[in-house]
């Protein structure tokens, strides 16, 4: 009998697929996509994220270029933030194109013993039975577990059926197109932002001289046409622009809003939502795909030795991952007002002014190796 069910075969879908059919628990995961696509997503895995997926065995399915850490551009001034050590031992970021990520977990939860996988087919409803989620319809199929895990996305349509969508009242957009640069250049290892007045321009480092440019803005300040406004803006950042001369633009401009919301609670009796399903936050900081690799791990965890019991360790696994991202989203906060106040000296110039220890612990905290009070100073020991 199918123990879990699992919507959406993305990150957090397919690698807590991978998990749980390891431990010999009977999944089906449905992804009503086919792979290759693309998707819009800033596409720098954080060293937390790197470090599952060495823990999966499957750092190595698909190619990533390397970055130190954040490199962070405010008009004349520019703050590096290398990811702090580890043990003593340099961690690091990989930039990661997404369809490749996407396409090679799904394939080895597909190649998982226990692991149903099936692509392009589309869960159409919840069943429900005495208030409690007992199975999916797929496409007018029933379909019963003990569990349900909803990992469909941004846009998740399990989440509104539940009634737990809270929207986000910051109205941002996000457009991101892929360039190789010229012969002979190769993109330097990291992930740079570029702080401007209601905008940021990101720029993550890929394999093969490939670089994704990502530009978030505020909606009333992206005007049509789209394409015309996302190229201005990169091309208005000098040592970017002077980059990607030459480069050729590999993929068409892909756009993502809102960029931001939240859901009520990410579990109800019978099911789970994971990854971007229970709530996403503004990518500013780049830790989406880390986060969705850590929550169906620690999901995964839980289900280990829970899945027969009683339902009360929904409730602990909701805590225990709202405990691990608190300080992320903390960060994010920080981040977000220093974007809607670029023109403040004073809050640009302290960050600028930071200690190389105190940034690179900043930095940890975006990778989701620290916490944002630090470890009893081994940031600063070890920065």
């Amino acid at each position: 009998m199918t123990e879990v069910l699992i919507i959406g075969g993305g990150i957090a879908g397919s690698s807590l697929a991978i998990l749980l059919g390891r431990q010999g628990v009977a999944v089906e995961l449905f992804e009503q996509g086919k792979f290759p696509k693309e998707k819009p997503c800033g596409e720098g895995l954080m060293p937390a994220g790197v470090a599952v997926l060495e823990r999966l065995g499957l750092a190595n399915s698909v190619e990533g270029a390397p970055f130190y850490g954040i490199r962070h551009h405010f008009a004349t001034h520019t703050t590096e933030a290398r990811f702090p050590k580890s043990a003593r031992v340099l961690t690091m970021g990989r930039g990661l194109r997404r369809r490749r990520l996407d396409e090679a977990l799904f394939r080895a939860a597909a190649a998982t013993t226990y692991v149903t996988a099936y692509a392009g087919t589309r869960v159409t409803g919840l069943l429900r039975e005495n208030g409690r989620v007992t199975g999916v319809s797929v496409e007018g199929e029933a379909r019963r577990a003990k569990l349900v895990v909803a990992a469909d996305g941004v846009h998740s349509r399990t989440r509104h059926l539940l009634g737990l969508d809270v929207p986000d009242g910051r109205k941002r957009i996000g457009a991101c197109a892929h360039f190789r640069l010229a012969s002979g250049r190769e993109p330097p290892p990291w992930v740079e932002v570029f702080v401007s007045a209601g905008h940021e321009i990101y720029v993550t480092p890929l394999p093969q001289r490939e670089l994704m440019v990502a530009c978030l803005a505020d909606a009333k300040i992206f005007e049509k046409p789209i394409e015309e406004a996302f190229d201005r803006r990169w091309r208005a950042q000098p040592s970017l622009a002077a980059r990607l001369e030459g480069a050729e633009q590999i993929t068409s401009l892909q756009c993502i809003s809102p960029l931001a919301g939240c859901a009520r609670s990410g579990v109800a009796p019978g099911i789970v939502l994971l990854g971007d399903a229970a709530g996403f936050l503004d990518p500013i900081t780049g830790g989406g795909m880390t986060q969705a690799l850590q929550s169906a791990e620690l999901l995964a965890g839980y289900l280990a030795r829970g899945l027969a019991a009683k339902s009360e360790w929904l409730r602990s696994f909701e805590t225990e991952r709202m405990a691990m991202l608190r300080d992320y989203r903390r960060l994010t906060r920080i981040m977000l007002w220093l974007a809607d106040h670029p023109k403040l000296p004073m809050g640009l110039l302290s960050l600028v002014r930071l200690p190389p220890s105190i940034l690179s612990h900043l930095a940890g905290v975006a990778g989701g190796s620290r916490s944002l009070l630090g470890l009893k100073g081994q940031a600063f020991a070890e920065g």
